[in-house]
């Protein structure tokens, strides 16, 4: 039986086997568990006013909230950044890589990411505010 190439692409595509392209588009239900996830890690702790930046020294660690948003661990304060733009790129194996040329992450800022198991280019998010969640330290 012979397939055209381009009923074998659509075909491969339904199927995930081409990888990459619609890794990026998040579905619906990874977008209510990755709200879960960060209503989870963000629980007891009290939501300040929204800043531009944060100083880069004082980032302990961050964590991806798939298709949702990054948390920026400054040990008394996390950090909650929606990006703006690319959010739906954001996968917790993904490793985040940011160029700044001040000692501030703003919300100015592009961050790539890349796969943490391939280490290739997995897309990139346009930073949003940074909302400072103040309270318990983390568990």
């Amino acid at each position: 039986m012979f397939i055209s190439t381009a009923k074998f692409i659509l075909v491969a595509a339904c199927l995930g086997l081409l990888g990459g392209a619609g890794a990026a588009i998040a579905h619906p239900s990874d977008k209510s568990q990755g709200e879960a996830k960060l209503a989870k890690a963000l629980e007891g702790r009290v939501a300040g006013a929204p800043v531009d930046c944060i100083q880069l020294r004082d980032i302990r660690s961050s964590q991806i909230i798939d298709g949702t948003a990054i948390l920026y661990d400054t040990g008394s304060t996390l950090y909650l950044n929606r990006p703006e733009s690319g959010a739906s790129w954001l996968h917790d194996d993904d490793v985040l890589v940011t160029d700044t040329h001040s000692s501030q992450l703003c919300s100015i800022d592009v961050v790539r990411l890349f796969d943490s198991a391939s280490r290739t280019p997995d897309g990139s998010v346009g930073l949003g505010k940074f909302i400072p969640y103040t309270g318990p330290k983390n568990r």
